[in-house]
């Protein structure tokens, strides 16, 4: 994780011209917050749409997601899933505005919460919790909207640009009990134990860490085994939780489900079937809101051609 300075975000630390870019968009972000709700959705379709015409290569690994994951539909049907699904990844770049800007009560009136029971009977019973989650396009947003109703700490990846990576971190910790590098484990077990409930997604293709490969839409899907020994070590539940976009524009959902029955089990593949099964209900309920970008099944079984 890159080491930041301090927790407040200082801007006289990138003025240099390479940063210049990022600032402008900043500032358009920052001026997005004048706006209703309804322009954000709408400006964020149309850069959406913008993304999709420049997409280049990253449209191939789109395509090949869509093609094995839903075989049964087609070519049409799958090119109007990818449409819709650039056009959230718009949207999910307007959201920043509204998580590192928008004051509660401007926030709250967009929520519709599901589920919260889950988490407020667990901590009741000083039972710990993951939110085990995905990469949906409103996940930033999800994960802030949620953190207004339940203390939340969160798994962070440095950005590869650093004026982004020291805002979003900054903002991060402002709303967030903790941000925590997905590689300092022991600290975030700690907080898992302190019944800090914890956001956490591993629906991503991490080649270097120990994987097995389990089903995810049929397809043998390298999938990491850390998720049972994260539970395993905090004596945590795994409590599914997923933001929603609301399709008819009025807001979100916050879907927090029952705990995943026996986890962990004892058997690693029998635990990444479970996740990958969660994972993908969601998913085919909302195709277009993931984030069909990601190279998910770019790891393959020895012997198997790439994918990619």
């Amino acid at each position: 994780m890159a080491v930041h300075k301090s927790i407040q975000f200082k801007a006289t630390d990138y003025l240099h011209p390479k940063f210049w870019l990022m600032w402008l968009t900043i500032g358009l972000l920052r001026l997005a917050t004048l706006f209703p709700y309804s322009v954000h959705l709408g400006t964020g379709r149309s850069l959406g749409r913008l993304i999709h015409k420049i997409a280049g290569k990253r449209e191939n690994v789109v395509d090949t997601n869509l093609q094995l994951c839903f075989p049964e539909k087609t070519n049409e049907e799958r090119n109007q899933i990818k449409n819709k699904a650039y056009e959230n990844l718009g949207i999910s770049l307007l959201e920043l505005s509204m998580c590192w800007w928008w004051k509660p009560e401007r926030l709250k009136p967009l929520i519709e919460v599901r589920g919260l029971e889950h988490i407020e009977k667990c901590l009741a019973n000083k039972q710990a919790v993951i939110l085990l989650s995905g990469h949906f396009t409103s996940l930033e947003l999800g994960a802030r909207l949620l953190a207004l109703y339940s203390p939340l700490q969160v798994m962070y990846r440095t950005q590869k640009n650093q004026l982004f990576d020291s805002l979003l971190y900054t903002k991060r910790k402002g709303y967030f009990v903790d941000v925590i590098s997905r590689k300092n484990t022991r600290r975030m077990i700690k907080g898992i134990r302190n019944l800090i409930p914890t956001w956490y997604a591993p629906d991503q293709n991490f080649a270097r860490e120990r994987n097995v490969f389990a089903p995810f839409f049929g397809i043998p899907t390298a999938t990491i085994t850390a998720s049972s020994r994260l539970a395993e070590s905090s004596k945590a539940v795994m409590l599914p939780y997923y933001p929603e976009r609301k399709a008819d524009g009025s807001g979100y959902i916050l879907w927090i489900k029952p705990p995943l029955d026996n986890f962990p089990s004892g058997d690693d593949l029998a635990d990444a079937t479970a996740i990958n099964a969660s994972i993908e209900q969601f998913v085919r309920q909302n195709p277009d809101q993931y984030m069909w970008v990601h190279q998910r099944f770019k790891t393959r079984p020895a012997g198997e051609p790439a994918i990619y």
